[in-house]
């Protein structure tokens, strides 16, 4: 049950922005360890994209048949829920929190709500509650933070790509999650990275025709981590899993391919795929025609980062290419008082994430961590880095681009546009790319373009720091408390 306005005043001792796998484990284990705990997230149920599941009015008879480790989800849930009910957990779902600041008064006292606590310095969380013109603002006062706000799609953009029927490979799955339905009948799967394999085994398992997965990369680009793979043996028996799937379902491999074309008027109708060389050029003379009537699409994840930028958290470049979280092995930030855990801190899985909550739960409650979970995270972050590195993308992917081929679908800006840009109006960063040719305006705020206009500019995706991580109505902002100096 959401919490009355009074109840949000007071002074929680750590605030969870996000209940995914990362937020969930590390609010569940924090409040085990007796923390006053405040859950935010964005979605109507816990769970985040990785256990979306079907709204009850879909009457989904075994909605953990659609998941890889439910059992642990459902583990975390029911903990969640009785942490609510014994008044140890605030759980706000569908609060969307667009900004943290710095309380510039002294916050309520936790116990009273009322009186002072001299020397605490207190954070202060304001969110958007409910949907479209029932919301309201929130305000959340807490202690310490923890910023389990996961991951999107990494999208690499190609002639076609803006047809229906082209979807990203996490929508496709999202869809069939939560919605209980299919893309298409007939669904390419495409792009790369271990996403791909999960995906078409789960839309084939649904009853759609998976004529070719096709991965961009080479998976003997894990050949020189073998120590690596030896101590995460259940990620190689899911990987076997998810390749017996394919067998049965007679999907076919395409590695070092890529889908360089969709075709279709009203929708996809079929799509070219081309064999790759090392730097993922298109090979002059391979391109051959797929029919289909959808395309799932995605070339991994990218860390969602808009709240810890905005308040100046360093950042490194992962593996993968993507720019992640810096944290110390207790999983704090460089800024004091924020701690994050999962796909923040670089694409992991979700047992990654459940590990990196607990272990953060364990240092905010200053209590000691287990070894057994500092092992776990570094056995599971080794994995992501060598999985990261495998299916990075390579450079001359834009070689598959035309002029004419939408970068920034939000604004209809064409590679042609970036390209002058950069090579003829002397370009040489995003911001100006962005400035010359609105890529990035639109409503995603370059979420889907940025690594595509970084690509054509020559430079590697930055972290993008905004002092909205999302939208948020006027009357909220013109709300807001004012102070002298």
């Amino acid at each position: 049950m959401p919490s009355s306005p009074s109840d949000r005043d007071r002074v929680t001792d750590l605030a969870v922005v996000g209940a995914g796998p990362a937020g969930l484990a590390a609010a569940v284990a924090a409040a085990g360890l007796g923390l006053r705990v405040t859950v935010l997230d964005a979605g109507d149920r816990p769970g985040g994209q990785y256990y979306r599941h079907p709204a009850p009015g879909l009457g989904a008879a075994r909605p953990e048949a659609l998941h890889h480790g439910w059992a642990e989800f459902a583990t975390r849930e029911a903990a969640l829920r009785a942490h609510e009910s014994a008044g140890r957990l605030t759980y706000l779902p569908a609060h969307h929190v667009w900004t943290v600041l710095r309380s510039p008064h002294p916050a309520p006292h936790p116990a009273q709500g009322q009186h002072p606590a001299p020397d605490q310095e207190v954070w202060v969380l304001h969110a958007v509650a409910g949907p479209g013109p029932e919301d309201s603002a929130v305000t959340v006062h807490a202690k310490a933070i923890l910023l389990a706000t996961g991951s999107y799609e990494r999208h690499l953009p190609f002639p076609g790509w803006t047809l229906p029927g082209v979807v990203g490979a996490g929508g496709a799955q999202a869809m069939l999650k939560g919605g209980l339905v299919l893309p298409g009948k007939r669904v390419v799967v495409a792009g790369s990275g271990p996403l791909l394999l999960a995906v078409a085994g789960s839309l084939a398992a649904a009853g759609a025709r998976v004529p070719a997965v096709v991965e961009a990369a080479s998976y003997t680009g894990y050949a020189g981590r073998t120590p690596t793979l030896l101590r995460n043996p259940a990620k190689i028996a899911e990987a076997a899993t998810y390749g017996s799937a394919l067998l049965r379902h007679h999907v076919r491999l395409l590695t070092r391919h890529a889908v360089t074309e969709a075709h279709g008027t009203d929708r996809v109708e079929a799509v070219t795929v081309a064999r790759l060389d090392r730097d993922w050029r298109p090979l002059p003379g391979t391109a051959r025609r797929i029919p289909c009537d959808a395309l799932a699409v995605g070339h991994g994840l990218v860390p969602q980062l808009e709240l810890a930028t905005g308040l100046g958290c360093a950042t490194l470049r992962a593996a993968d290419g993507t720019v992640a979280l810096e944290l110390d092995d207790r999983q704090r930030t460089s800024v004091p008082g924020i701690w994050s855990a999962g796909e923040t801190g670089g694409i992991g899985g979700a047992q990654l994430a459940l590990a990196e909550g607990e272990i953060a739960a364990f240092a905010i409650a200053g209590a000691p961590v287990p070894a057994a979970l500092v092992r776990r995270r570094a056995r599971l972050r080794a994995f992501a880095a060598a999985m990261g590195a495998a299916h990075r993308p390579g450079d001359g992917w834009t070689g598959w681009l035309r002029d004419d081929t939408d970068v920034c679908r939000c604004e209809e800006v064409p590679a042609g546009c970036v390209r002058e840009a950069v090579e003829d109006l002397g370009a040489r960063d995003v911001r100006t790319v962005k400035l010359l040719t609105r890529a990035g305006m639109g409503w995603c705020q370059g979420r889907m373009c940025g690594p595509a206009v970084a690509a054509l500019a020559g430079q590697e995706p930055a972290p993008d720091r905004r002092p909205l991580s999302c939208p948020v109505p006027l009357r909220h902002l013109t709300e807001l408390p004012t102070t002298d100096g």
